[in-house]
This record gives structure tokens, C-alpha cells and sequence, in this order.
């Protein structure tokens, strides 16, 4: 039975023959991206894994195929936060009415999961990060450290990027029962929220906190020759027609996995994450294979908003930069879009620019962080990044008309940064600039706002220079943002403004 081998890969921590088998292994693998670019991340595993994704109808997921040799490319990928292998996917389940009955249902499960491949997945993911860096194996081996995950987490404000992926297990590692609606650092979280596809950005979001209550916890992770594991279970759950929280079932399917594996859990000093997401009657459970969230591997100095790495690789390839591209972030922040750009698109020129000097000063600081950490990799090719920082007025910019070929930037939302008053003088005479320093006919501009309604009007009173291509919706740490791809007209694109 393929419980019982589970069962005992378990008991033994799951002996290293797993890692040979992995060469014949295949996993299903479950990303989590931002809402809104899906299918920028289902294109780049095509093209970088040769897989094709399947676009769960739970916004901000998707599902693909590989060899679990496969497993370190999938790491590299740019577009995705999370990574999780699915144990198994119920694409209708039917949960009872009655509380009691749905939950046991959900505790009999347990048992019945094919845990076995999925847990040599697991164990295979963790020979490689142990071999990548001593801080995840840290992690995986020693309790002190496994609250690390949550430094540098807060990516600036939860107006530009959702701050909910460092959720990861910052937060509330308390024991036993907690009280209901957990939603921690974000309202995004799961738990009865019926908003649903919004709060997706982030898989793991929340209940995680309710894991570890029908089991008493473990904190002392076994030392001797077996190590006892040590885990906790986080329940994303979404839809109107449950009858139970997250929080409960995240307890009562976590005290199941614990019978069945004899492992301990543990809120925050875990080694094993195992997931229950559950979208009206979508459920998919998976074993967690990233620790903290894949965006965060560009900025170490935030501001008050600043965007998360995946975002800013989704607008960049929605406008295709071409070799010798020159792209324009006019209004940088820290430095998220034009840092991203320079990492993945090396062949194109990137300037970054804002007005505000301690703007400029964080990018600069972030663009020197990624020069250490290039360096570091290999000190004998360490040429630098084709990108500039400058600080500017973004209504007078000192870039020649018609030099660049691609403006992608963050818009102010008028809530952390600037108002929604003075977008409205801002954006058309941003759009306008923009609009001039890009080359006539072939120039693109992404730019990311959720003032949609300013944006609206500002596009209109300068349709003659810019024509709206395409619009992807996003959700921007719980704010209902749109990514605009515009692309240049041939007509000129006067300096005068009396018209506005």
C-alpha cells in the first residue's frame, strides 16, 4: 500500500535512496504566480522546462509536469512565488454539509493520498538546497534559524506588493487551537473569505497558523540516529459553501497527518509543509518545496512600496524586449523593474530614474547588492549590469525624443505614494513625456496603476501618441490593480502641454 511505504519513509526520514530514484522520478509540480499573469508563467516554463502548464481556475496557480531531476531549472524559473508538489487533486470534491462529517472526511483522507513519490520529491528538493546554500539546509536541520525566513520579508508596502508571502511562518507560531480568522500580516489571507481570487498571489496564505492544534507540540525536533520530522499543515481555503473555517480543518486534517506519520508538529522549526488548498470544490494537497517566496531574490533595501521580483518580470516580458533594447523605469522605487530586467535581459540597456533621492539611493544600494552577489558567483566573469540609476523629474526627462525603445514602471497608486489628486495632473503629463522620449511606431510602454479610472481618462486625452494593446488585471496586496501595454504611435509627440 502506498500509505504504508509512506509511512515508513517517514519513521526513517526518508533514507537517501530517494535522491538516485529522483533521476526516474516524475512530480507534479504546483506554482503559485501573480493573479493576472498565469499565462506569462505557463509561456516560460514551455520554454525553459518544455512543459505545458495547466491554469488552475484558482486564480494565481499553476500545474506542470517534470522530472524530478528537473527540479533545480524549476527553481530558476522568474515568473513563480511558491513551488509545491501536488500529492493529489480532487477536481469536484464533495464535502458534507454537516461540520463534523466534512472534517472527517478530510481526516480519513489522509490515509488514502499517495504520499510516497511526493515525499521523495520532497526529500530530492532538499538534497539540493542543501548543497545550494548552508542557510536553507540551517533551516531544515536546526530550529534556531527557521525564523529567518521572514527577514527582509516586508517588501516595502502592502500598496505596491503583497506582503503576504513572507507570511511563510513569521507569524503566530502558537500552539493549539487557535482562535479563528488568522489573517495575520494580510486581510488576504484564506480563512471565510469569499473575495477569493484576489487574495491568490500568495498560496500559502495563512492558516498555516491552524496546523498544529489536534496534536501537542513538538518543539524538540529528534536528534538520534532517526529524526523524527517535524511539520505543520497550511489550509488556504476559498468559497462561500463550507461549513467549516480554515483554521479548523488545517488542525483536524494536521492531527491526521501526525497519526498517520508519526511525525511532530511544529508551528515555526518545521521540515515539512504540507498544504491543503481547497477553492469552492477544487481541493489539491501538496508538500510545500520553497521555504520563502522566489520573488524575493533582487531587493535588500525597501521602500515604502516596492515591487515584488515576479510582478516586475511579468511587465517586462509583456512588452518582448529585443537585444539592444533601451528601457526606460521612470519612476523606479527601489529598483524592482529595471534590477529584474537587467538580471533576465542582460542583452538590452536598462535606466532607471526617479524624483525622489531616497528613491534613487535604495535602487542604487539594491543594484550594488546584485553586483556583490554576481561577483560572488564567479569573480573571474563579473562584468557588471547594463543599468544606470539617475534621479529626475519624470515630466522632464533628460532623454533625447525618440531614443528608447520600452518604458515599464510602477505607477503611484495615490495611497503610500503621492494622491489620487495629483495623479490626475501626473498621468497625462507622465504618458505625454513617455510618449516623447519613445521611438514612433515600434515603442511600447508597460505601466502598472490601480488609479484605473485617472489612467482611463490620461490615455484619452493623449490617444493620439499612445494605443491601448492589451490589459491584464492583478492583484497588488489586495488591491485590484490593471498592467497597461501600450504601444507608440507614428503621429509626433509635441513637448507643449497647454492642451491638458
Amino acid at each position: 500500500m502506498a500509505e504504508a511505504e509512506a509511512e515508513a519513509a517517514g519513521d526513517a526520514g526518508l533514507g537517501s535512496a530517494a535522491a538516485q530514484e529522483g533521476a526516474e522520478l516524475a512530480a507534479v509540480i504546483g506554482a503559485t504566480v501573480p493573479t493576472g499573469f498565469e499565462q506569462t508563467a505557463a509561456q516560460e516554463v514551455q520554454e525553459k522546462l518544455g512543459s505545458a502548464s495547466r491554469i488552475s481556475r484558482d486564480r494565481g496557480k499553476i500545474y506542470f509536469e517534470v522530472p524530478a531531476r528537473s527540479l533545480p531549472e524549476v527553481h530558476r524559473l522568474r515568473s513563480v512565488d511558491n513551488l509545491f508538489v501536488v500529492v493529489q487533486e480532487f477536481k469536484d470534491y464533495q464535502f458534507k454539509e454537516n461540520k463534523e462529517d466534512a472534517l472527517k472526511d478530510l481526516e480519513d483522507l489522509v490515509k488514502k493520498l499517495p504520499w510516497t513519490d511526493p515525499l521523495k520529491v520532497w526529500e530530492l528538493n532538499n538534497s539540493l538546497k542543501k548543497k545550494k546554500t548552508k542557510r536553507k539546509k540551517h533551516n531544515l536541520q536546526s530550529p534556531a534559524s527557521r525564523g529567518k525566513l521572514s527577514d527582509g520579508g516586508e517588501e516595502g508596502g502592502a500598496d505596491q506588493n503583497s506582503t503576504s508571502d513572507q507570511e511563510d511562518c513569521a507569524q503566530n507560531p502558537v500552539a493549539v487551537e487557535p482562535t479563528g480568522g488568522q489573517d495575520t500580516e494580510n486581510p488576504q489571507g484564506v480563512t471565510s473569505r469569499n473575495g477569493v481570487e484576489e487574495e491568490k498571489d500568495n498560496e500559502q496564505s495563512d492558516v498555516k497558523v491552524g496546523v498544529e492544534a489536534s496534536s501537542e507540540s513538538g518543539p524538540k525536533a529528534g536528534e538520534g540516529e532517526v529524526k523524527v520530522l517535524r511539520f505543520r499543515v497550511t489550509c488556504n481555503r476559498a468559497g462561500e459553501k463550507h461549513s467549516f473555517t480554515s483554521n479548523e480543518a488545517a488542525r483536524d486534517f494536521g492531527g491526521a497527518v501526525q497519526e498517520h506519520f508519526q511525525w511532530k508538529a511544529d508551528m515555526t522549526n518545521f521540515d515539512v509543509e504540507v498544504l491543503l488548498n481547497i477553492h469552492n470544490n477544487e481541493v489539491v494537497v501538496g508538500i510545500a518545496l520553497t521555504e520563502e517566496s522566489l520573488h524575493r531574490r533582487n531587493i535588500t533595501h525597501f521602500g515604502p512600496t516596492t515591487l515584488r521580483s515576479t510582478l516586475a518580470y511579468g511587465m517586462l516580458r509583456l512588452c518582448d524586449p529585443q537585444p539592444t533594447d533601451i528601457i526606460v523605469d521612470p519612476m523606479c522605487g527601489t529598483g524592482a523593474i529595471p534590477i529584474e530586467g537587467a538580471a533576465e535581459w542582460p542583452y538590452c540597456y536598462h535606466i532607471a530614474g526617479d524624483n525622489s533621492p531616497q528613491a534613487v539611493k535604495r535602487a542604487a544600494n539594491n543594484i550594488s547588492s546584485l553586483l556583490r552577489k554576481n561577483e560572488s558567483k564567479d569573480s573571474s566573469t563579473a562584468l557588471g549590469v547594463p543599468l544606470d540609476v539617475i534621479q529626475w523629474d519624470i515630466c522632464n526627462l533628460p532623454l533625447r525624443t525618440g531614443s528608447v525603445d520600452i518604458v515599464v514602471t510602477d505607477m503611484p497608486f495615490g495611497k503610500r505614494m503621492g494622491s489620487k489628486k495629483k495623479n490626475w495632473d501626473l498621468y497625462p503629463a507622465c504618458l505625454m513625456e513617455m510618449g516623447r522620449i519613445c521611438v514612433p511606431g515600434t515603442g511600447r510602454a508597460v505601466l502598472l496603476t490601480q488609479d484605473k479610472k485617472c489612467f482611463a481618462k490620461a490615455l484619452s486625452r493623449v490617444g493620439h501618441i499612445w494605443r491601448r494593446a492589451q490589459t491584464v488585471w492583478v492583484n497588488v496586496g489586495g488591491l485590484h490593480a490593471a498592467v497597461y501595454l501600450l504601444r507608440r504611435t507614428w503621429e509626433r509627440a509635441d513637448g507643449t502641454r497647454s492642451f491638458w
